[in-house]
């Protein structure tokens, strides 16, 4: 065993789900994990003393597999969203928690929902090659503002950046989009390509003006943002902001990289695959903005026994990850030793 790769024991191994994992989920507040899978449950978890604890199973919160759920920037509503077409938004200001509403209109498998930084916003994303936006109302309203057909295959994800109206997915067809509203209509401003095959998961940075991307062809990509008028001299059509790639990781993984986590407190990278393996990524001090340098620094060979679909950094807790795998289990991860 050599360079970063370890034999790391996880702090605690969560068990309940009867079937595969499909996605782990912080509460803002870092209190609470949420997990759900192709059990069609949600799983919320807590920390009773030194260990985390099962505190609430919605057994039924859809009728087929449940593949993402997301905390509202508050941390009193979540959302999930199914194989089912709907996604369910739950009232979890007390321990009774409650479905408030259902949201329907895709024509396929819901892959993933995601809130905007101010709670305001909600976006979604379906095989059915849409990416829709919806506004949060009051007392549990939600209108759909738009609906945008604008990638030709499957969509995995999408994410908001952390602190602007700005919306990215990523997709089957090899590529990442940018969103944003404009004259009261959102509409794609960028379009990102480079990977050779399914781009499965996304993150910003903290500051947003970086997003990593993974994918099928098994890589990493760093995508930097360039303003008008950038020292770099990058041309911005129709005065635009433009991203262009910085970096790219490649020879770690040797199968489909599923998902990525970037986080906001040691800005540090994780990775979840196919091979599963776990790596944890870092980019090196005084690194040039447009070629940065990062460095592999802790792999975790056979982090599960099968495929790892996802994996989240505490918010409030530097280096507590959560990773959810085919294997049916969750486990948590303390590196807070490497930062």
């Amino acid at each position: 065993m050599s360079g970063a790769e370890r034999m790391t024991t996880a702090l605690q191994t969560l068990t309940g789900h009867k079937d595969r994992v499909w996605n782990v989920s912080w509460n803002p507040q870092g209190t609470i994990l949420t997990t759900c899978g192709t059990d069609h449950s949600i799983r919320i978890w807590a920390k009773e003393g030194d260990t985390w604890t099962s505190k609430n199973v919605m057994s039924d919160a859809h009728s087929r597999t449940v593949r993402c759920v997301a905390w509202s920037p508050c941390g009193n509503t979540l959302a999930s969203a199914s194989f089912d077409a709907t996604v369910n938004i739950w009232d979890c200001k007390t321990a009774d928690i409650e479905c408030v509403a259902t949201l329907e209109g895709h024509d396929n498998e819901v892959k993933c929902v995601s809130w905007s930084a101010s709670g305001s916003l909600l976006a979604t994303c379906s095989r059915d090659k849409s990416v829709w936006v919806w506004e949060v109302g009051e007392d549990d309203e939600y209108e759909c503002l738009a609906v945008m057909p604008s990638h030709t295959q499957d969509v995995k994800k999408v994410t908001f950046h952390p602190s602007l109206d700005i919306l990215a997915s990523a997709s089957y067809d090899n590529s990442i989009k940018l969103y944003k509203e404009s004259n009261d209509d959102w509409s794609v401003f960028c379009t990102l390509n480079g990977h050779e095959s399914t781009v499965w998961s996304i993150a910003f940075d903290g500051s947003g003006q970086r997003l990593a991307s993974c994918s099928d062809d098994r890589t990493v990509k760093i995508w930097q943002e360039y303003q008008p008028g950038n020292n770099e001299g990058i041309a911005t059509p129709n005065n635009e902001p433009v991203w262009k790639c910085v970096c790219t990781l490649s020879g770690f993984h040797n199968r489909a990289i599923y998902d990525i986590a970037w986080c906001r407190l040691t800005g540090a990278i994780a990775t979840s695959c196919g091979d599963d393996v776990i790596h944890i990524f870092k980019e090196q001090p005084q690194s040039d903005k447009n070629a940065p340098m990062f460095d592999l620094i802790l792999t975790i060979p056979q982090a599960h026994t099968d495929d790892v679909n996802s994996v989240s950094w505490n918010p409030t807790v530097a280096g507590l990850l959560a990773s959810g795998s085919d294997d049916c289990t969750v486990k948590l991860w303390d590196f807070t030793h490497i930062f």
